[in-house]
């Protein structure tokens, strides 16, 4: 599953009391095939490492142990090479299983605990930028979920949507065809206000920037009738692609994705600029530590490929070199796990082009006092 997949339910889900253990693994991995048989061989050697600290484990009896072994082994079975992505995590414990393939690289660990580790998780689907796709037609609305590279149709929460049909008029839709006429009938302005409602309740509990995709007069109307979709970031005037296919309309979106994303940045260079200026602005790895630890972040900004590794002292970040990798109390994942403290208190976080912050140690953030 890649991290798209990723929503509150199940990352509640992920993050619930489980019997000991729950066995977390992740490794970075290679997009390209070349490495793919490297990164074989590393999953296997992974896999062996976890076998060495489950038959460890002195309070754990046999039948546990032989069924959480059970479970990783259906999860490296199900990892397919052709899928990898930067980072992979796969999860299991007595009775289930998860394969998460991530847009972000990871560390290579075991983590034996009662609960799944998830910041990695989390900060891959933050970095990935989520979006939702509105796809509409006079008689057809469709919900697409978008996250980086990925586009999937959401067949969730009423969607796909078409008009009841006991006021679709089959022959008004023979005679006068997908045109503007269309749009100018009380039924369609209803399906359309239905469909607005819809989508206000999938904001209300995942809220992600909005694109529309349809006609002018039809999104026309849905300005006219609607309030949730009026906060759509970007639209894509042009008509048949409510059924997608996916690649197509990923890659007739393209341009108001960018163009959303370099908006995005300004505004939150912008919103850095003003913080200084009112000293509400902190910089580098350890300040933002330590107003996301005290719940003052309002706003988070790193640069994508910002990564450091780090002793914690006395609640303060201490940079370690590679050598000192290897340590107990060693952090290699320090910023996946600030971002999902980040977002745990509220903040809202951004992954911005790498050098875009380079003046601020590549990370920042807007404090709420």
């Amino acid at each position: 599953m890649d991290s798209n997949g990723l929503n509150p339910d199940v990352l509640r889900e992920l993050r619930a009391l489980r019997p000991y253990p729950a066995v977390s693994l992740t490794m970075p991995t290679h997009r390209r095939e070349h490495h793919h048989e490297q990164d074989a061989v590393r999953l296997r050697n992974l896999l062996a490492e976890a076998g060495r600290r489950l038959e460890a484990e002195p309070d754990l009896d046999k039948r546990s142990r032989a069924a959480v072994k059970g479970q990783l082994d259906k999860a490296v079975a199900e990892v397919d090479l052709r899928h990898l992505l930067d980072g992979l995590l796969l999860l299991a414990d007595s009775g289930e299983f998860r394969v998460w393939y991530l847009p972000r690289e990871v560390p290579e660990r075991v983590v034996l605990s009662d609960t799944y580790l998830t910041r990695n998780l989390v900060a891959a689907t933050a970095q990935s930028r989520p979006y939702w796709v509105l796809a509409i037609a006079a008689d057809r609305a469709t919900l697409w979920s978008g996250s980086g590279e990925s586009l999937r149709e959401h067949r969730e929460n009423g969607f796909p949507m078409t008009p009841p049909e006991e006021t679709w008029d089959v022959e008004r839709e023979e005679r006068i065809g997908d045109t503007p006429s269309t749009f100018t009938d009380e039924e369609t302005r209803r399906f359309l206000r239905s469909v607005d409602e819809a989508m206000g309740a999938v904001l209300a509990r995942r809220p992600r920037p909005l694109l529309l995709v349809g006609l002018a007069p039809a999104l026309a109307l849905l300005d006219e009738a609607g309030n949730a979709t009026r906060t759509a970031v970007g639209r894509l005037v042009k008509g048949g692609l409510t059924d997608g296919p996916a690649p197509v309309l990923r890659r007739e979106l393209a341009p108001v994705v960018e163009e959303y994303a370099d908006r995005r940045m300004a505004e939150v260079l912008t919103r850095l600029d003003d913080a200084k200026g009112r000293r509400t602005f902190a910089a580098g790895l350890d300040e933002v530590w330590e107003s996301v630890r005290e719940k003052r972040a309002d706003l988070v900004a790193l640069e994508e490929h910002y990564r450091r590794t780090v002793r914690v002292s006395d609640g303060h970040l201490i940079p370690v070199d590679y050598e000192s990798v290897a340590a107990p109390d060693v952090r290699e994942d320090i910023v996946d796990e600030l971002v999902e403290a980040a977002l745990d208190g509220g903040a809202e976080v951004v992954f911005l082009p790498d050098d875009a912050l380079a003046a601020h140690d590549r990370i920042a953030a807007v404090l709420r006092y």
